[in-house]
Parts: structure tokens; C-alpha cells; sequence
């Protein structure tokens, strides 16, 4: 019937494609460093409000997360990420096989504080025979639909100046927190308290891509080195430059952004006025309903797809419905009726 599975089932936006189609045939040098990828830099150093940063253009988020963590740690060093970060549970290692470890520690609501911060440090005693934690790894919206305040993060931009350690944010849902109606940061807010945070297109309209914003006080000189090692250096570059010049120019990032916030808000309320709870409140474009096992086989059996998040008893269990910029919202009404006729 409809798969609210996840946000990058589809294609990409028509004007992003109307982008792609309008220049196929130019001819550019590769590797990113083409006018059209030049033109989306300044437009992202502008909107970011940090004319001295640095721009990267990689295909995925599993490929920005290692490749940022390969590039500015040492191998004896480490990430402190919360237990349900990505790094840590849906990259297939891809953080360890780059030679870092994964410090996770438990968060209800998969943010970080620094007092969870501290507490990884303190359980790493300084010497040789351990991994020395340098970075903080942040995700904007969070695995299970949270966001960052301003002074969260201003919080954790603190922590880690007092410990002397690199702050990361994943930005591969960036769209849905800065659009969430519980948001008070920017784009030039996290260009100032971040050192290295990227702008997910992926997941908000883009056929592919991740920009990838280097604005601290970090390692940068050999960055494309490690690009090009790890195979994060698209030879046809230009095509992720032409993207998001055309998700960024007029503001088409953020009303998809707000369309995909706004049919999950519709379907988080249907789906509470029906009864069923949600353990961790989302503002965002993720959604985490508990439901019967009973209604959730039935709504597979009326052609629903979606994500089993995680067991909550016998008869009950967790799921995740993620609405995208192209969610209609006819697929919304409907779900909400066909799930009021489950029992």
C-alpha cells in the first residue's frame, strides 16, 4: 500500500533532476573540484555564515562518518558516540575497520551530555594501555527523531573544549531537526560550535550526496587524501555540486524538509487519538509507535512497510515510520484508517 520504511526510497526532487538534466552534457574537470561544486561551496560558506570553511562533497553518511573520524584521529584514538549513534549500530563496523574504536554509552533519548561525555572519559584512565577519546559524535536529529537545542550544543561545544576534543555532528537528517518546531539552531550556529558537521541531502531530496562542512580548529590539510583512499572521491563530482546548489539556492531544502516533519506530526497524532503510545516523543520526520504484534502483522498484510525498532514485550513491539519529502499526504489518511480498522 505505501512503505514508510524510510525517507530515501525515492528518487530526488524534479527541480533536483531538472538540475542534473540541465547540464549533463558540460564538460568539467572531476573529482569536485569543478565551477559547479565551487558554486554550491560558496552558496553552503554563505548560508553557514563561515567564509573560511572547508566543503566536501561525499555520496553517503556512512561514507562522511568514517572518513571524517579517519582523517582527524590518530589510530590510538577514539569516539565518544551515544548507544544508539549510528556510528554504532548500523555501519557494519565501518568505524572499528578504519582502525578507531566506538566509545558508546547508554542515552534515553539518544542525545549526549557532557556529564555522559565525562563519564566515558573518566572510565579511560590516560594511560597507554587504552584508547584516548578525542571525539564527541552527535547526530541532528538523533537515530530515534530527537533534537538538539542551541544550548545543548553550546553544553557539549564547552565539554569538549575542556577536554580538548573534536565535536562531530551527523547530519544526514539535518533537514528534519532544523525544521522541527522545537529547533532553535541554524546553519551558522553549527558552523560555529561544531567543528565538522554535514547536510544530509540523501535523506531530503537529493538522488545521493552528504556536504560536508570543516569549520574548526582540526586537521584539514590532507583531508582529500583520506577521501580518495577510503573511495569517498566521486570522479563525477560536479553531479553532487549541481545538487546541492539546487536544494540550497532558494530554500527548496528546507520546505521538503518541512513537508516530511509535517505528514509525520499528522501521523504521530492519528495514531495517539487511536490510542497507541510512543515511549520517546519525536519532533521530527522518525516516529516510534508501540503497537499489538496482532495489528502490527496486519498492517503488513495490508501492504504497509516499515521498520521493527525494537521488542517491547511478548505482544507488543516498537516500530519506526519515517515520512519524506515526497510523503503524500493521502498515504498518511489512509494508514491512519486502515490502521483504526486493526484490532
Amino acid at each position: 500500500m505505501y512503505s514508510f520504511r524510510n525517507d530515501y526510497s525515492e528518487g530526488a526532487h524534479p527541480r533536483v533532476l531538472q538540475a542534473l538534466t540541465d547540464t549533463n552534457l558540460e564538460q568539467t574537470c572531476g573529482y569536485g573540484l569543478d565551477p559547479r561544486c565551487d558554486t554550491a561551496r560558496d552558496t553552503i560558506r554563505r548560508l553557514c555564515a563561515a567564509p573560511g570553511a572547508d566543503v566536501h562533497f561525499l555520496v553517503g553518511g556512512t561514507q562522511a562518518n568514517l572518513v571524517t573520524i579517519a582523517a582527524l584521529l590518530q589510530p590510538y584514538e577514539a569516539v565518544i558516540a551515544a548507544h544508539t549513534a549510528h556510528v554504532n549500530t548500523h555501519e557494519t563496523g565501518a568505524i572499528e575497520a578504519t582502525g578507531h574504536k566506538v566509545c558508546s554509552i547508554f542515552s534515553p533519548d539518544g542525545k549526549l551530555t557532557p556529564a555522559l561525555v565525562e563519564t566515558v572519559l573518566a572510565e579511560h584512565n590516560g594511560t597507554e594501555h587504552m584508547v584516548a577519546p578525542r571525539m564527541v559524535y552527535v547526530s541532528d536529529t538523533t537515530e530515534i527523531g530527537t533534537v538538539y537545542t542551541k544550548a545543548e550544543l553550546e553544553a557539549l561545544r564547552r565539554c569538549c573544549d575542556a577536554h580538548s576534543l573534536y565535536l562531530f555532528l551527523d547530519g544526514a537528517r539535518l533537514g528534519s531537526a532544523l525544521t522541527s518546531p522545537v529547533n532553535d539552531l541554524t546553519l551558522p550556529d553549527l558552523a560555529a560550535l561544531t567543528d565538522v558537521f554535514y547536510i544530509g541531502g540523501t535523506k531530503n531530496g537529493a538522488l545521493f550526496g552528504e556536504a560536508l562542512v570543516v569549520n574548526g580548529s582540526v586537521p584539514r590539510d590532507h583531508f582529500r587524501w583520506f577521501m580518495k583512499q577510503r573511495g569517498a572521491m566521486l570522479a563525477k563530482g560536479r553531479l553532487l555540486g549541481v545538487q546541492f546548489q539546487a536544494l540550497l539556492e532558494d530554500g527548496l531544502y528546507f520546505d521538503m524538509a518541512r513537508h516530511a516533519n509535517d505528514t509525520a506530526f499528522r501521523l504521530r497524532d492519528g495514531i495517539i487519538a487511536l490510542g497507541y503510545p510512543f515511549p520517546v516523543p519525536s519532533p521530527s520526520n522518525q516516529q516510534f509507535p508501540v503497537l499489538p504484534n496482532t495489528v502490527m502483522d496486519q498492517l503488513r498484510e495490508m501492504g504497509y512497510e516499515f521498520e521493527v525498532d525494537a521488542p517491547v514485550d511478548d505482544t507488543h513491539t516498537r516500530i519506526r515510520l519515517v515520512t519524506s519529502w515526497s510523503t503524500p499526504e493521502a498515504a498518511v489518511e489512509k494508514f491512519l484508517a486502515d490502521l483504526a480498522l486493526c484490532h
